[in-house]
């Protein structure tokens, strides 16, 4: 895996971009008018990201399908510098024909097994997570 950054203006945007040319835009979040995601940003989006993909494989290896999927993710940073995460919070809102025992079981293994971005980020964070289907709460 390689990533490569250029700067493209005098201040803090860059862009950055993989080997297959996908681009991602990153800038400074407390400059006035950030034009990209920040690098913290694109830790929370990436473990969202990571956990999405795995719960829909699961799903999918079982011939269930969802119609729809949403993760949202709060971070929990310390103060001082560096501002690292302390916790990080995911809940999974799921939408689809899928029992109940299947959509939990989807999530645990994804976020206790298979999310590489949740075991790597897990070492420095404690990472929780709650989920919904079609409206109800489950866990």
């Amino acid at each position: 895996m390689k990533i490569h950054l250029k700067r493209i203006n005098k201040d803090y945007r860059f862009e950055t971009t993989n080997e297959r040319g996908d681009v991602v835009y990153l800038d400074n979040k407390s400059v006035e008018n950030p034009q990209g995601a920040s690098p913290m940003d694109l830790l929370l989006r990436g473990l969202a990201g990571c956990s999405s993909i795995d719960v829909v494989m699961i799903l999918k290896k079982q011939k269930l399908e969802l119609d729809d999927l949403e993760v949202e993710v709060e971070g929990f940073r310390e103060g001082g510098v560096p501002n690292v995460f302390k916790g990080m919070q995911l809940h999974f809102i799921l939408q689809g024909d899928v029992p109940a025992a299947k959509a939990i079981r989807a999530v645990e293994l994804s976020m206790d097994k298979y999310c590489s971005v949740s075991k790597m980020l897990e070492k420095a964070a404690e990472i929780t997570y709650s989920i919904s289907l079609n409206g109800e709460k489950l866990k």
